[in-house]
């Protein structure tokens, strides 16, 4: 198996406050998850976006290491190579994290992120 070296997008705030960021990813085709998904029509994997939403929001929302369950996911709209997207990540009132990737193309990906609380 071949190691993941590149793996992240080219990442820009676009707005950030104590509960919610904006971010405008840039997802170049040089990124290692574009192998072999699929050759001559690359697209991002589910998995990634669900990945990078969780990372995201423990990096800039200082949501726990531990996701419990992940609600409501869904996948509208492929994402391509060499493609911007915009990842709105936001804690809401029950201190989940709701997640929605989207372009000019439409909404690509939306969920709820439920994390582990800390045991004290």
């Amino acid at each position: 198996m071949q190691s993941l070296n590149n793996t992240q997008p080219d990442v820009t705030v676009l707005s950030q406050s104590e509960d919610k960021v904006s971010l405008a990813l840039y997802i170049s085709e040089d990124i290692d998850y574009f192998r072999g998904h699929f050759p001559g029509a690359p697209i991002l994997a589910g998995v990634v976006q669900l990945d990078w939403a969780v990372k995201f929001a423990q990096q800039y929302l200082a949501f726990p290491d531990t996701v419990h369950d992940v609600e409501v996911l869904k996948f509208q709209v492929v994402t391509t190579a060499n493609m911007t997207v915009n990842l709105t990540l936001e804690r809401n009132k029950n201190g989940k994290c709701i997640f929605s990737y989207h372009s000019d193309k439409g909404q690509h990906a939306s969920g709820r992120l439920v994390f582990a609380t800390p045991s004290l």
